[in-house]
């Protein structure tokens, strides 16, 4: 890597540390269980008690809220285990903050902010891999950081911010995995070149270990990770082929897939697999769950016997997937989220005085900052051409991992699925990266281009990455429930459709849990 080794963590550090402020300043305000938080922190407590989602008062939902906030949350639970729509995973991570602040909204909101935050460091490192470039690095994390679904996401006990770290975890240790294999695959060469006849030689694969085991765990926050688990599988099939066509060796295809292929399927294939089931560990050694089978007296022997059990629970929560079409006012689909068009309000509360204006407003919108997504999609036109004319690893990889996480949700878009804008929260960190791609463009490589060139695309990229902030900057007050005249409320709200309810709905918003 060129440049300074110590910048390339100090650099990424300190973007990581502005944007652990953004997200744990205020943290536990509103004091309020806010959106789908009234699932998720309650089942996450579930899971600290019993080890399983238990039921708990729903009728009226705000007792069981009511009771939760005043720290009486030993009682809302009522019968035996819940049928819930999501793994586990996630809320295993929620519960970690709960164990540690207690049941209050910090307290299940904490794990959200600190994933968050270091979901910035990791996009920071491996966009510095892929640009050779600590600024760019540093200026994809900071993009990031300065995202509004991203920040909401990061401070609300809600799952997507878990699924995004997992799957950009993944990611990040699938790039690093490609930089070693390919240096060890050379050295080898080069030491014996003989070895390049035929397959070529063997190469070791930890870092897809830790990959595995990343994507095991996005799959058991949701299964939306499947898509993306699938299509990385296939890029480092070809990753590994063309690695070995670079090298010389006789049959690189073959020997991709008969030398690196049963690293490939036992790390990306078997582990995610035992990961994901891992997640259920809770349910599988415990007897109240929903769909548990009367368990065996001996502890150990009960995971084995909850397996058909949890095969038959998992049929339950596909079906409920696939029959999610009830209304919902904030609903959208995946061609509305590019483009922003239907955000959701987490928290909205026009009744708040003390603004200093006869008509106060405070919310909480699931928004992207609109400069840096509108952005993206320029940007994203531009990634496909690079791919297409130079077939850069880096623009397919940003534009597969997009395709996966975005066209997979257009089947249950036609089939009329309830779906909402934070569907795209793992979108992010690639469209970050194809800006930053188009960013580095910009700029020009050093040492090839003049530098009068360098300097103008300079102040064009920065000028961008100020235009973001400033952007941010203004949203922030809806973003964080800021107590705000309405006026100015009502000034960021630059489509009809980014306001709370919909003039086509006479019901009030309702979380969805979803």
């Amino acid at each position: 890597m060129p440049g300074s080794a110590l910048w390339g963590w100090l650099g990424p550090l300190l973007v990581t540390a502005f944007a652990a402020f953004l997200r744990f300043d205020r943290l536990g305000i509103p004091r309020a269980v806010v959106f789908d938080e009234t699932y998720y922190a309650k089942d996450a407590y579930a899971l600290l008690r019993f080890g399983y989602e238990h039921s708990w008062v729903r009728e009226p939902e705000e007792l069981a809220d009511k009771l939760f906030l005043e720290g009486k949350a030993d009682q809302i639970w009522e019968g035996g285990g819940s049928f819930i729509a999501h793994p586990p995973a996630g809320k295993w991570m929620i519960a970690i903050g709960e164990q540690l602040f207690n049941v209050t909204p910090f307290g299940w909101r904490f794990t959200a902010a600190l994933v968050g935050t270091l979901s910035v460091l990791v996009l920071c490192r491996v966009a510095r891999r892929m640009t050779g470039s600590t600024l760019l690095g540093c200026t994809a994390g900071l993009l990031l950081a300065l995202d509004g679904l991203h920040l909401v996401s990061s401070r609300t006990a809600l799952l997507d911010i878990f699924l995004m770290f997992w799957i950009l975890a993944g990611f990040a240790c699938l790039v690093a995995d490609r930089d070693r294999s390919r240096r060890s695959l050379a050295a080898k060469i080069e030491a014996d070149p003989d070895r390049a006849f035929s397959l070529g030689p063997w190469v070791a694969h930890p870092w897809r270990i830790a990959a595995g085991i990343c994507f095991g765990l996005a799959c058991g926050t949701k299964w939306s990770a499947a898509p993306f688990l699938a299509v990385f599988l296939l890029l480092v099939v070809l990753w590994d082929a063309g690695a070995r066509r670079a090298a010389r060796v006789q049959f690189p295809v073959g020997g991709a897939l008969a030398k690196d292929g049963t690293a490939t399927v036992l790390s990306l294939g078997v582990l995610p697999v035992v990961t994901y089931v891992a997640t259920w560990s809770g349910w599988l050694f415990t007897s109240g769950g929903w769909g548990r089978g009367t368990p065996s007296k001996s502890v150990w022997l009960r995971p084995f016997e909850g397996l058909p059990d949890l095969v038959r629970y998992h049929r339950e929560i596909l079906d409920f997937h696939n029959s999610l079409t009830s209304k919902h006012p904030y609903q959208s689909r995946p061609w509305d989220w590019p483009i922003l068009r239907r955000p959701v309000a987490y928290f909205y509360d026009d009744k708040v005085t003390g603004c200093g204006a006869d008509k106060c407003a405070r919310e909480i919108l699931g928004i992207g900052t609109p400069a840096l997504w509108w952005a993206a999609l320029a940007a994203l036109i531009v990634v496909v051409f690079l791919w297409l004319a130079y077939r850069d690893w880096r623009a397919g990889t940003v534009i597969a991992a997009y395709v996966a996480g975005w066209l997979a949700w257009f089947p249950s878009a036609f089939g009329g699925r309830t779906m909402f804008m934070f569907y795209a929260l793992p979108l992010a960190p690639f469209m970050v990266l194809a800006v930053v791609l188009v960013l580095g463009l910009i700029i020009g490589p050093e040492r090839v281009v003049p530098r009068s060139r360098r300097v103008v695309g300079s102040l064009i990229a920065g000028g961008f990455v100020l235009l973001v902030l400033l952007n941010f900057w203004y949203l922030y007050p809806v973003l964080s429930a800021q107590n705000i005249p309405h006026g100015e409320w009502h000034s960021r709200m630059w489509l009809e459709s980014w306001i709370l309810g919909d003039p086509n709905w006479s019901q009030e918003p309702s979380s969805s849990g979803s």
